[in-house]
């Protein structure tokens, strides 16, 4: 069964103190386009992220999001009172040296700077964190491959619909072959009748409606672009990783339809070919979407 690039997966994770989100998503790309979010304290775990991703995910545009989350009695932030007094003498002396005001608001100046509040908890994190923040990330990826599953198998039935179509608009083009070598002779007869006195070859005149009639034969269109439906539902029943060979699949198949569009000469032939190229269009467009 094949799968779709487009995904969400989302996993929550709680340890003593501390809970762990991750969220990833996916859309169609040509290579893995991976991008990694993660909280400053789990920088060094990074690039081992990286490659779970690339083991399980290979293609699509990807975006990994973490985040942390403390619980009440372990994210208590206190002011650090040694700083602000650092700060506000500083600013005591900035306002003397330079003679500008002092602030009419304290508070709101000093908690403002930098590093004025402090959080209880260590920066260091455990080996059990790191343990359930790569628990977190695959649970994740679970969730989004199990996203792509539903959404590949949404799409192998909506190509299996397309192809069906096309099938039946080609069928529906064999009623009027005959019909339209006919037209088309009897018009080269008709044209000819109306030259007086005009003396011509009759049996050159058959050889040349003979081959002209042959350089608009479809069947080999026919049967190149009946092979080529037959060989995409193939592939799309050999499993996941085929997007880019039924995207080449695809261009021959549209290749066909346009040369029976140049050789129909016929208008009911050239609305049942539009009709085809439509369906292709649907075909392509969600082609993207395959692993």
């Amino acid at each position: 069964m094949i799968l779709s690039m487009t995904g969400f997966g989302k996993s929550v994770v709680s340890l003593a103190g501390k809970k762990i989100t991750a969220e990833i998503k996916s859309l169609n790309s040509k290579q893995l386009d991976l991008l990694v979010k993660l909280p400053q304290s789990y920088r060094e775990k990074e690039l081992e992220l990286r490659n779970e991703v690339s083991r399980s995910l290979e293609r699509g545009k990807v975006e990994l999001f973490v985040t942390t989350e403390l619980s009440e009695e372990t994210s208590a932030v206190n002011i650090n009172i040694p700083i602000v007094s650092s700060y506000k003498s500083q600013i005591e002396k900035l306002s003397e040296e330079l003679s500008i005001p002092l602030p009419n608001d304290w508070y709101a100046t000093l908690l403002r700077l930098p590093d004025v509040m402090k959080s209880d908890s260590s920066d260091v994190v455990a080996d059990e964190e790191y343990d359930a923040l790569f628990k977190t990330v695959n649970q994740a990826i679970n969730a989004l491959m199990d996203f792509r599953k539903q959404e590949g198998d949404r799409l192998y039935h909506f190509f299996a619909e397309k192809i069906s179509n096309i099938r039946k608009l080609l069928s529906e083009v064999e009623p009027y072959e005959k019909e339209r070598v006919e037209k088309i002779k009897a018009r080269i007869q008709d044209s000819l009748s109306k030259l007086d006195a005009v003396d011509y070859d009759r049996n050159r005149l058959e050889q040349e409606l003979i081959y002209y009639i042959e350089k608009l034969d479809i069947n080999e269109e026919k049967l190149r672009l009946t092979n080529h439906l037959d060989y995409f539902m193939e592939t799309l029943d050999n499993g996941h990783g085929q997007g880019k060979k039924l995207g080449f699949i695809s261009q021959e198949m549209g290749r066909e339809i346009n040369t029976l569009g140049s050789k129909s000469n016929h208008a009911e032939m050239q609305r049942i070919v539009v009709k085809m190229k439509d369906e292709l269009e649907q075909i392509k467009e969600q082609v993207l979407n395959v692993m």
